[in-house]
């Protein structure tokens, strides 16, 4: 087992819990061994275990440490990529395959059309619009649940707000919901798109 350390603590994305030390080990694996010959893949198989920082509670004490196992198989030649850059390029997968599936439940899911020229131009919308959702998301709780939200979250929270427009002395007035657990948020998100531009020092 190689020890890995973490620059920085990523969430175990089963227990919640911050994680900033794990092993990984590999075996050489050939998958598909069922299949004919040609329709083999050799690869490896790269393992990574965490330590169960909150085992159970049991009657009894373990008698060895308690870890979680999480595999992956690659094709990456070791030359290539080590063991533990293995590790980090799978993670670093996990992040974007997040983002995918936030995109394919939202705006991708109306693709394709028969039209390619109108398949590009949505593509480039629906990228326009995440990279915005997620941006409000972040300047409007940059510490908070909207910062790791889906756009289907902050839509509903800050987009999607049941509100009243009122005219008095040709004034228009927006009435948002009374005690409403995000207004701290759009009050954020309202001041950083609506103040004026910074002034420039020479």
């Amino acid at each position: 087992w190689e020890m890995i350390e973490y620059t920085d603590a990523i969430r175990d994305e089963t227990t919640g819990q911050l994680i900033s030390k794990a092993e990984v080990a590999e075996v050489p694996f050939t998958a598909f061994r069922s299949r004919k010959k040609a329709e083999q893949v050799a690869g490896r198989l790269v393992v990574r275990r965490i330590p169960d920082l909150n085992p159970r509670q049991v009657e009894q004490p373990t008698l060895f440490d308690v870890y979680r196992h999480h595999a992956f198989f690659t094709t990456t030649a070791k030359e290539v990529m080590d063991t533990v850059a293995a590790d980090k390029t799978h993670r670093g997968h996990a992040i974007i395959e997040q983002v995918h599936a936030d995109l394919k439940a939202g705006p991708l899911a109306h693709l394709p059309s028969g039209v390619f020229t109108a398949n590009s131009a949505w593509l480039v919308i629906a990228v326009i619009a995440f990279n915005l959702t997620r941006a409000a998301g972040l300047v409007a709780d940059r510490a908070g649940r909207l910062a790791r939200a889906t756009t289907a979250t902050i839509r509903r929270t800050l987009i999607h707000v049941p509100a009243r427009l009122a005219r008095s002395a040709r004034r228009i007035t927006l009435h948002l919901p009374e005690a409403w657990p995000w207004q701290t948020a759009f009050d954020r998100l309202f001041t950083a798109t609506h103040a004026p531009p910074p002034t420039v020092t020479t």
